[in-house]
């Protein structure tokens, strides 16, 4: 496994955190519903993907919806890496994020996806889109980035053992 793979999941309680490994799923509604096993009453669940520093991929599933909102930082990642793949597949091919839309940054790869959906996570799209096109933010650096603005920064490091 060569990735990173972390599933978030926040209840009443506060926030869950545990490692996945995806290997051998085969579609996004595999991914969701582990994911959704993580806490099986939460409110909301994050799955965070990184491999290789190339990419970042989230996945998010609350309960109040039937489908999963997916965001990966690159969309070009999704031809490259399965788990990338895996969760692409499960956003509509016209779903690219505009590059030249009003409040995004000059990307640095084609990001895909929702990128608004971790605003009310603490981490607008505009803010999204600035951490991933940033040529100096590893996607581990995104991904606790998000984790800190949402409040679940410690479970995450507790998971990355640091």
């Amino acid at each position: 496994m060569s990735y990173f793979a972390a599933a978030l999941a926040r209840t009443p309680d506060g926030w869950t955190a545990e490692e996945l490994d995806l290997d051998g799923l085969s579609d996004v509604d595999e991914v969701a519903d582990l994911v959704r096993d993580v806490v099986t009453e939460a409110e909301t669940a994050l799955l965070f993907v990184e491999e290789d520093d190339e990419y970042v991929a989230i996945l998010r599933v609350d309960a109040d919806a039937d489908e999963p909102r997916v965001f990966v930082s690159d969309a070009a990642a999704a031809t490259t890496y399965p788990v990338a793949g895996i969760l692409a597949g499960a956003v509509d091919a016209t779903a690219v994020v505009d590059p030249d839309g009003e409040d995004s940054p000059t990307p640095v790869g084609e990001p895909l996806g929702d990128a608004g959906l971790l605003a009310d996570l603490g981490t607008s799209r505009r803010d999204l889109l600035t951490l991933v096109n940033s040529g100096r933010t590893l996607p581990a650096d995104v991904i606790s980035e998000v984790c800190e603005r949402a409040g679940c920064l410690d479970e995450l490091e507790t998971l990355r053992g640091t």
